[in-house]
């Protein structure tokens, strides 16, 4: 007799899952998901011209509205704005070897990019579209110009030290030469006009001479505890040697408990000499000259850990024009009519040097700030020639 078939009590499994539809389905997701979470800018178009992929990334590089649909429309429309881009992708499909790690201008953003492009083909062979990844360089370019620009200043400053030692011995030699014919010559009035002019010429070349060898020379500072009460009367004294004073007023107003910093006693005066006697020349023997202090604590001042002392050197002169105030710092630029244009670009060094900071400040009513923030304890290092902060 045959045995009844068994029924089965096992609860209803579902079939299992297509091995083929599964991965096929996952990876796709994954893959979009991989291209949209890329650092790099990507924008992926068919051999048709159709953009069929662009990242946030991509889209803020190139200037590009975050929400706007660019997804299946062409990319000579869709990147309209950006033609250096339309002009890479036009080339893709026609050059034997596509550019990898070329570099360009974005124009409506003013970026520089670093891209490779490529042709993306089918497991047979056939293109069906062309990618391009591109990075933003434009923070790394402008390391490498200011890298550059630091290696042309320095062997500026290396050349200018030359010819300044070079020119420095023969004015002295006229100098020098002028004053014994000068001697020799005391019965004739017109010859010891010419000769003074001479003499004074020659000596003024020698100052500006001697500003130039300051302001390439390396800062190597000699850190010591500085008195500020101190160190600015001995500037106001070294001014008044430099430039005349006529009948400006000078009034210092300096707390009696600003505590000393740390810095270069020497270079800290001649900051402050120049200052005054920058002051002094814009007023022309009239006004009032400034000059006062404050210390910032610690808990009001995020640039210093230690606090720091702000110095003000303040006149009432004709102040300082706006078309001029970001280069008033710079070497060799003045707006007097004799001078070398070195003085507040040495000061500005100086501050540098004693991680300080400098700023200027023109009154609506007439008349020049400088403020120099110096911090109170901070760790130095030897400050170059021609020094290029941040």
């Amino acid at each position: 007799m045959p045995m009844p078939a068994a029924t089965s009590t096992a609860p209803n499994v579902p079939a299992a899952v297509s091995p083929r539809r599964r991965p096929k389905k996952v990876a796709v997701t994954f893959f979009r998901d991989l291209v949209g979470s890329l650092r790099n800018s990507v924008v992926a178009i068919t051999r048709s011209g159709e953009i069929v992929h662009i990242n946030d990334d991509a889209r803020r590089t190139l200037g590009l509205r975050l929400d706007d649909p660019l997804v299946g429309r062409h990319y000579t429309d869709a990147l309209a704005s950006a033609p250096d881009i339309v002009r890479v992708f036009d080339a893709a499909f026609d050059l034997n070897h596509l550019p990898n790690r070329a570099e360009l201008r974005v124009k409506a953003t003013s970026k520089v990019i670093g891209y490779t492009i490529c042709l993306v083909r089918t497991p047979e062979g056939r293109v069906s579209g062309a990618a391009l990844l591109f990075k933003d360089l434009t923070r790394v370019e402008q390391l490498e110009e200011r890298e550059r620009l630091r290696d042309r200043l320095a062997a500026l400053g290396e050349m200018a030290a030359a010819i300044a030692h070079e020119v420095k011995n023969p004015l002295a030699g006229i100098e020098v030469m002028a004053g014994l014919l000068k001697r020799r010559v005391p019965d004739s009035p017109e010859a010891q006009e010419l000769l003074g002019d001479i003499i004074n010429e020659a000596k003024m070349a020698n100052a500006i001479v001697l500003e130039v060898l300051e302001f390439v020379r390396p800062i190597r500072l000699e850190v010591d505890r500085v008195s500020i009460a101190t160190t600015v009367d001995n500037a106001v004294q070294m001014a008044e040697s430099l430039a005349p004073r006529g009948a400006t007023a000078v009034v210092v107003d300096l707390p009696a408990e600003l505590p000393a910093i740390d810095g270069d006693a020497h270079q800290l005066c001649q900051l402050f000499t120049n200052l005054l006697t920058n002051a002094f020349e814009a007023l022309d023997g009239d006004g009032q000259i400034v000059v006062s202090a404050r210390h910032v604590p610690a808990a009001d001042d995020a640039f210093a850990p230690e606090g720091s002392i702000v110095v003000e050197v303040a006149d009432d002169g004709p102040g300082v024009p706006l078309d001029v105030r970001d280069r008033i710092f710079s070497p060799f630029f003045t707006t007097k009519a004799r001078g070398s244009g070195l003085g507040l670009a040495i000061v500005k060094k100086i501050v540098d040097a004693h991680d300080g900071r400098l700023d200027l400040e023109s009154r609506p009513e007439g008349g020049t700030v400088f403020r120099v923030m110096l911090p109170v304890a901070v760790d130095r290092e030897v400050v170059g020639p021609f020094a290029i902060t941040a």
